[in-house]
């Protein structure tokens, strides 16, 4: 496996980890089967991130719309991620990544809540990669609950109308501390994005690949990564104005 040089690298990549159900159904197991089993690929992926430098990695482990699944699936999901908990952030904090949560927190029982506010604390200080988990997060809700902010600010009198641009009202977004999203990969073959970071994909390369999660590792980080650095990003800008500003 080769290493992508560093102005090649993404800042901040986002993933959709979809085929858990489908990897498990092709063994003849149970979808918490596939669940368990893309716990080893986020480690793979965040063991990538920071060998490549990658300053932030933003992870779709559940959506608002998850509710929607059979009442035995989210509770295995939900267990899933209590147990992930416990397990995983001692690794993580000693590997140097910081762990926040993104999304709508209040919908979780105490006790789940009470863990993912610990992990955050326990590696609020650490600096070689920071883990975003969406958990209970859809894009959508992220605008809104912006737009509630701002608004909010502006009833309140510090904020006028006239002044809400788009740096202002994204300084209310869920990762308006985090680098732009550069690279977005969705895993298992569809072609959507499914509500996930709306605000922040309006510039991000995308990259679908047929891999089911729980297959995805290093190698399979790389090629997208390759993907990304094959690419030329001009922002609204001409191809010329691009390799002009390269050239200085």
């Amino acid at each position: 496996m080769t290493t992508t040089t560093l102005k090649h690298i993404p800042r901040h990549i986002g993933i959709v980890m979809d085929g858990n159900g489908r990897w498990a159904k092709a063994r003849r197991r149970p979808r918490s089967f596939g669940h368990n089993a893309g716990r080893k690929a986020v480690r793979e992926v965040v063991e990538g991130c920071i060998r490549q430098g990658v300053e932030a990695l933003t992870l779709f482990a559940f959506s608002s719309e998850n509710w929607q699944r059979p009442p035995d699936e989210v509770g295995a999901l939900l267990e899933l991620f209590m147990l992930a908990l416990d397990k995983e952030v001692d690794e993580l904090d000693q590997n140097g990544v910081r762990l926040r949560f993104i999304g709508d927190l209040s919908a979780f029982d105490k006790a789940l809540h009470k863990r993912m506010v610990e992990a955050a604390k326990r590696t609020a200080g650490n600096t070689k990669l920071q883990l975003n988990i969406a958990v209970n997060y859809g894009g959508r809700w992220d605008v809104v609950q912006a737009a509630r902010q701002a608004a909010m600010a502006v009833a309140r009198g510090e904020l006028a109308v006239d002044a809400i641009d788009e740096a202002a009202f994204e300084r209310w977004t869920s990762l308006a501390e985090v680098p732009p999203l550069d690279l977005f990969i969705r895993t298992g073959g569809d072609h959507r994005i499914s509500n996930f970071l709306l605000w922040q994909l309006a510039y991000a390369e995308l990259y679908f690949t047929e891999t089911l999660w729980p297959d995805f590792n290093q190698t399979s980080l790389q090629l997208a990564i390759n993907d990304f650095a094959r690419r030329e990003r001009r922002f609204g800008r001409t191809g010329d104005q691009v390799a002009q500003a390269a050239a200085r």
